[in-house]
């Protein structure tokens, strides 16, 4: 079965020409543009539209094995030292659960594991989540009868002394905190009340409270003696991939109970979780998953075409093959534009002040002018076959301060973008610019290796910018590498990079405000670095804190028009996607759309007897 994090994005897959993007078809771009148009009215007539509306679904029959791919081994079964990477992450996260769900389609938070209750004390600007865990949430372990009662221990010994204790450096330390009023910063509390009530305390009413505490948890009767016993070097120790998966616990869906390096992940199904039919049956229906670790992506869809895997997700240049031979043997599903967006960014970070690029970035007339550049109509005709839309908006239609009326200005237009230069005081001679003091205006564009689709919409950009007398050298590096550049060293230029999508306007804490740690363009600001900039934090600040619809939609609109007039990041695409499935499956339950992927928690075979 499909899960986030094994998903790759369309934006890691490959371009639609298997040569430079330069090299297209002899066609202009208008008979290109009607042809795609036209191949997108047969692909779209031959594939199916059902995206998720909510309601609830039929009840399967419990039997099956799924077989699906990887990319790469996972590194830990340790849910702390799984927060720094990616591959380990979702596969710790099947044998766990969180405190609520959120409907994308749906726009409401949901109970999973726990119930909940918001209280607001108006008076004393406070707020309160109080907690109910289910009753039939537990620990159990592969093959075995015990089961040992999920207990309000295990979420408040994670959140205070795990994610709230320095010394693990967890990623969820800082959202424990809060801004207040006077500029301070105070902690979100986490009580336990008794074994199955605990309680969140906000020492200010903030909008999305739920956002800010969900959760996953983890086994304190193992973590706390750990701990004790060994401080952070003891609880890191725990759940390494070389211990037996068998014997880890699990209070999600599945069980780990097989992996060979280089070869296969297994899950078995998890009979005594919590989830079950209309008919009684514990969801999921499938009774083991095995994923075979391939490495990448073009042995991925060899095997879905050998018919050795369930499902798959082509990338741009292999969606005609895909839906062509579909026949019998599997369906597939699409989905309109996505709703994150890989960006572009350019380095404003001060350690690189006596470098000249940085006095161009600076600059919003030359960030504009590069949007201005960025032809992405030709990059959805050349580099998407036409299955993509330029993204000139900031929040997604998804997100409830989603505003229609603010668009990007900066669109494709390369007389805009030299008077746009001009007015920053570039010079233009003999076809080439430069900057005030005769530096040539070039710069690099680095984008993580492998990824062809990123590569030819890099091409592009360096083709129109060379068009006008800019050069861009496209640089492609390790995507590791790439991280520690934005995280560490700080030694780029400018970059290609994917960041999600804020499906709510507070998400991003790390991102939009000046003093987060991966602020691209100049992270960790101590104050910040321009008046924009300011205003920004102030409007992100106000927006966290303000209950009241259409107070809120006046500080965010506000806030996108600023990010989208100064471009610090530049959006790029929104690419449609598809899905295929084998019709082995009964398809009464699946679904797939860009909000919430591919839905298919309640799978099952077709003829289980």
């Amino acid at each position: 079965m499909k899960n986030v994090f094994f998903v790759a994005a369309l934006f890691l897959g490959a371009a639609f020409f298997s040569v430079s993007c330069s090299k297209v078809p002899e066609m202009s771009l208008e008979e290109i543009e009607a042809y795609t148009q036209n191949l997108d009215l047969q692909l779209t007539q031959n594939t199916i539209s059902k995206p998720w509306t909510g309601g609830e679904l039929k009840p399967g029959k419990v039997g099956g094995i799924w077989y699906d791919t990887i990319l790469s081994d996972p590194k830990t079964f340790n849910q702390l030292i799984a927060q720094r990477d990616g591959s380990s992450v979702g596969i710790v996260s099947m044998t766990l659960d969180a405190l609520v769900d959120y409907d994308a389609t749906l726009r409401e938070w949901k109970p999973q594991v726990a119930f909940y209750e918001i209280e607001t004390d108006e008076i004393a600007n406070t707020l309160t989540i109080h907690f109910t865990i289910r009753d039939d949430y537990y620990w159990t372990w592969y093959n075995s009868d015990e089961k040992v009662p999920v207990t309000a221990d295990d979420f408040v010994f994670w959140y205070n002394e795990i994610d709230g204790d320095p010394a693990f450096a967890s990623s969820g330390y800082g959202s424990q905190w809060i801004l207040m009023e006077d500029g301070s910063e105070a902690h979100i509390d986490c009580n336990k009340i008794d074994d199955k009530h605990f309680d969140f305390v906000f020492p200010r009413i903030v909008a999305d409270p739920l956002l800010a505490t969900n959760m996953e948890l983890c086994p304190s009767f193992i973590f706390g003696p750990a701990k004790e016993k060994g401080g952070a070097e003891g609880v890191k120790a725990l759940f390494s991939v070389d211990k037996d998966p068998k014997t880890l616990p699990s209070c999600g869906k599945w069980y780990i109970t097989e992996y060979v390096p280089a070869q296969r992940l297994v899950f078995t199904r998890n009979p005594n979780y919590w989830k079950k039919d209309s008919n009684g049956n514990t969801i999921p229906y499938i009774e083991q998953e095995i994923y075979q670790i391939v490495g990448d992506t073009n042995t991925d869809y060899l095997l879905f075409k050998q018919g050795q895997t369930e499902s798959y997700s082509p990338s741009p240049e292999q969606v005609s093959d895909f839906v062509e031979n579909q026949k019998e043997d599997y369906t597939v599903f699409n989905a309109e534009g996505s709703m994150g967006s890989s960006m572009w960014s350019f380095n404003q970070n001060p350690q690189n002040k006596d470098k000249p690029f940085y006095n161009w970035f600076t600059k919003k007339e030359f960030r504009q002018a590069m949007s201005c550049l960025l032809n992405r109509e030709r990059i959805a005709i050349q580099t998407y076959r036409g299955l993509a839309q330029p993204k000139y908006s900031f929040f997604p239609e998804a997100n409830p301060y989603y505003n229609p009326e603010i668009t990007l200005k900066y669109k494709y237009n390369p007389d805009q973008a030299e008077k746009l230069l001009a007015q920053a005081r570039f010079i233009k001679k003999d076809g080439t610019w430069y900057d005030e003091r005769n530096n040539k205006l070039e710069f690099d564009l680095t984008i993580s290796s492998g990824g062809t689709v990123a590569n030819d919409m890099a091409q592009i950009v360096a083709d129109e910018c060379a068009k006008i007398g800019i050069t861009v050298n496209v640089r492609q590096i390790d995507f590791q590498k790439l991280v520690e550049m934005l995280t560490a060293t700080y030694d780029w230029q400018s970059i290609f990079i994917g960041l999600g999508s804020n499906m709510f306007p507070s998400q991003g804490s790390n991102v939009w405000p000046s003093d987060g740690n991966l602020h691209l363009w100049y992270p960790l600001q101590e104050t910040p670095a321009t008046d924009w900039e300011a205003r920004v934090d102030y409007l992100y600040n106000e927006g966290c804190y303000t209950i009241d619809h259409d107070k809120a939609k006046e500080i965010w609109d506000e806030y996108q028009e600023i990010i989208l007039e100064q471009c610090p990041v530049i959006y790029l695409m929104r690419s449609k996607s598809f899905f295929g499935i084998r019709n082995k499956w009964d398809l009464t339950n699946v679904y797939y759309d860009n909000k919430n992927g591919a839905v298919l928690e309640s799978v099952y075979l077709r003829d289980v007897k």
